[in-house]
């Protein structure tokens, strides 16, 4: 892998970051707080079951998402989301490899700890899910719900730790996750040793990026384990997912008939877990989907200005023109394929630049959204900011250990 260009004050603003974060405390506003309320979550329902009525029942709320976003305070209070406590561990994990200070392991195993204690109650092995009720098309997901799509990052972020400081505490809960993920989770069979899991313990089949962060999960733990049912099953999800990518190169949310929607970090996500697995495998189909899923994502998923936008095929109306949270994940999929992909690099050295030097507030933290008319500057914890704080710290990273040594 080719070293990033330095070209932006990373340390700098990780360092602002870091000073305004301890300030302002581990939670925050969520993108689900329009929607997590009960009344939120009835019209979405309605949406859902009657869309012209349901236009009417959330128009309020997508008016304060668009020109009010600082009312989300109204719907919902703040609150804590494993999904930052892990990318907050994961980034501060690496700047402590960046830098050597102590004070910044420290702050990564609080966030382990934190974590150990928001695990989902009632199952024996360790899965985590929103602080929420979150309302979807086939009904109300409880508060408490174990996710695919959460649990992941909370195995990666006590991987990340127990590499720097071995301690077994950390190993025993990684097994217990990797358990989790194999054990709590239906397979649903679609093709020749191919599989779709489900998205939580009781259902949710097809979404193509909770097979995707099932299947890394469970390479990563077959590496780390040697359970050979651990790579069976994500063999199967693998498969599942490299079948999913269609003949332009692009991967839609799901394969349901009802989401058909291509967005940015969604693919980021799979595209991501393709790149970790085949690091971690060698696998061919990896590579050859990458080539396909990099050469329509850097078409179709950045606008005129050469920057992330949010939709290459839109689901509904967008009230934004460009978000925090794609531009984390574009960051993070651009240290993983650093070197590979020129059209990609570029694209990603025009986001940090653009994050690090227009999108940093004075006071550390970062716009959650540009707007149709002005910026959303609420901080949202899960929905940008601890992504784009792991992402930076994984370019700072993948820059220091890219330096020669003298």
């Amino acid at each position: 892998m080719t070293a990033p260009s330095p070209n932006v004050p990373l340390r700098t603003s990780l360092e602002r970051f870091v000073t305004w974060l301890e300030a302002y405390g581990e939670t925050s506003q969520d993108h689900q707080d329009f929607y997590a309320s009960k009344v939120g979550r009835a019209a979405k329902n309605l949406y859902y079951r009657s869309p012209l009525l349901g236009k009417i029942a959330v128009l309020p709320m997508v008016a304060c998402e668009a020109f009010f976003p600082w009312t989300r305070r109204f719907y919902f209070p703040r609150m804590r989301l494993p999904i930052s406590d892990a990318h907050f561990a994961m980034g501060y994990a690496k700047l402590h490899q960046v830098t050597g200070e102590r004070r910044y392991l420290d702050r990564a195993i609080h966030f382990l700890e934190v974590l150990e204690q928001t695990r989902v109650p009632g199952f024996e092995r360790h899965g985590w899910g929103y602080p929420f009720d979150w309302q979807t098309r086939g009904g109300i997901l409880a508060q408490g719900t174990p996710l695919i799509t959460t649990t992941p990052y909370c195995y990666e972020a006590f991987t990340d730790v127990y590499r720097i400081d071995g301690n077994p505490r950390w190993y025993k809960t990684m097994r217990s996750i990797a358990d989790h993920c194999l054990l709590d989770y239906r397979d649903i069979e679609t093709g020749p040793n191919a599989a779709t899991c489900t998205y939580t313990p009781t259902g949710g089949e097809r979404v193509v990026n909770a097979s995707a962060y099932r299947a890394f999960t469970l390479f990563s733990a077959w590496k780390e384990f040697g359970d050979e049912r651990y790579r069976a099953a994500a063999e199967r999800n693998l498969n599942f997912v490299l079948a999913c990518q269609l003949s332009d190169g692009s991967w839609p949310y799901a394969v349901d008939g009802e989401r058909p929607f291509v967005d940015h970090f969604h693919t980021c996500f799979v595209m991501k877990a393709l790149a970790k697995i085949e690091a971690l495998t060698g696998h061919a189909g990896c590579n050859a989907a990458l080539a396909r899923g990099v050469d329509y994502y850097v078409k179709n998923l950045f606008d005129e200005s050469g920057l992330p936008r949010p939709f290459a095929r839109a689901p509904r109306l967008v009230v934004y023109k460009r978000e925090l949270y794609d531009c984390a994940e574009c960051i993070n999929l651009g240290v993983l394929l650093r070197g590979r992909y020129p059209a990609l690099d570029a694209a990603v050295d025009r986001t940090v630049e653009e994050i690090v030097l227009r999108w940093q507030l004075p006071d550390g933290h970062f716009h959650s959204r540009l707007l149709l008319l002005g910026w959303d500057n609420v901080p949202m914890h899960r929905w940008g900011h601890s992504e784009m704080f792991r992402s930076l710290c994984l370019r700072l990273h993948a820059e220091h250990t890219a330096k020669p040594k003298t």
